[in-house]
């Protein structure tokens, strides 16, 4: 890696532009519509982020699946309408809420979750740092009475993690990480700054979005450059005439390789297969136990 070059700030562009796929059937079934905006499968490219899933959902009083395990890694669900309701694993997530879920070393969840009238949310999968793979399970549901909102001309801010214009998430992150979600008057625009070795994207929920010299819209993905030089750098995100909604995500990749089998995330096939012997003999905690763990604590 080069050399960062003392007070130089990158202006990010966009590198690459990736298009979604049409919505397809996810597996809740009848009511559940999701696109993948990180596929999986290139993590060298995408690290820290293993996957991310768009997904609708609109299930009426059917809940959202049955209890299943995650392992070495974490889930960040953002709410971007709805409601999600789990009275065993922590209650409610509202519109502009996120539950950051440690799954670690092994974590049992989504026992009993229904979503309220029709729902979007983005569920990202985020690696762990190799020396806190299998750290203890834990959760944070952070709720609208914490997450900082930057409020410039035209422009509001929630920063779900991270910094942004001087406002800090309250986020516990093993990896370092920035996630913001921007609601842009037309014809407006604000800067985020970020460190120079984040790797990221900017995700359009609603409108168009321009970043230097590239315009992306609703389905695009774009991916932020990743500079060589610098000592810092920032993203100027300037809307179209329509306004702009959109979600940013950048991290610090970890440069480990992953291997991926179903729910769980490992170092190697070896941390697969013990993982799944862990899982079928017991061994994983419940969320829902977790939960109630703390409120008899609170």
């Amino acid at each position: 890696m080069s050399t960062a070059i003392r007070g130089v700030v990158h202006e990010r562009t966009i590198a690459r532009i990736v298009r979604l796929p049409p919505l397809t059937q996810g597996f809740a079934g009848p009511g559940h519509l999701m696109a993948p905006v990180i596929a999986g499968g290139d993590f060298e490219h995408t690290d820290p982020f293993i996957m991310l899933a768009d997904d609708h959902l609109d299930l009426g009083e059917r809940s959202l699946g049955g209890a299943h395990p995650h392992a070495g890694f974490e889930t960040v669900t953002l709410l971007l309408d709805g409601e999600l309701y789990d009275r065993d694993e922590g209650g409610r997530i509202r519109t502009g809420e996120v539950q950051w879920m440690t799954a670690g070393g092994g974590i049992i969840h989504g026992e009993n979750v229904a979503a309220r009238g029709h729902v979007r949310l983005l569920q990202l999968w985020l690696t762990l740092p190799r020396r806190d793979r299998w750290t203890t399970p834990d959760f944070q549901n952070l709720g609208e009475d914490v997450i900082p909102i930057r409020r410039e001309d035209g422009v509001t801010v929630r920063v779900y993690s991270g910094e942004s214009g001087g406002y800090r998430a309250l986020t516990r992150n093993h990896v370092p990480t920035t996630i913001i979600e921007a609601v842009m008057a037309p014809g407006t625009h604000v800067t985020q700054s970020l460190p120079v070795s984040y790797n990221g994207f900017v995700f359009p929920i609603d409108g168009e979005v321009t970043v230097g010299d590239s315009s992306i819209g609703v389905g695009d993905v774009g991916w932020l450059d990743r500079p060589a030089t610098g000592e810092s750098s920032r993203v100027t995100l300037r809307s179209g005439s329509g306004g702009a909604r959109l979600v940013l995500y950048a991290g610090e990749p970890q440069g480990d390789a992953i291997v991926s089998h179903g729910p769980f995330i490992g170092d190697s096939r070896d941390d697969i297969v013990r993982l799944y012997t862990q899982f079928r003999s017991g061994q994983f905690p419940r969320m829902s136990d977790l939960a109630r763990a703390r409120k008899g604590t609170a």
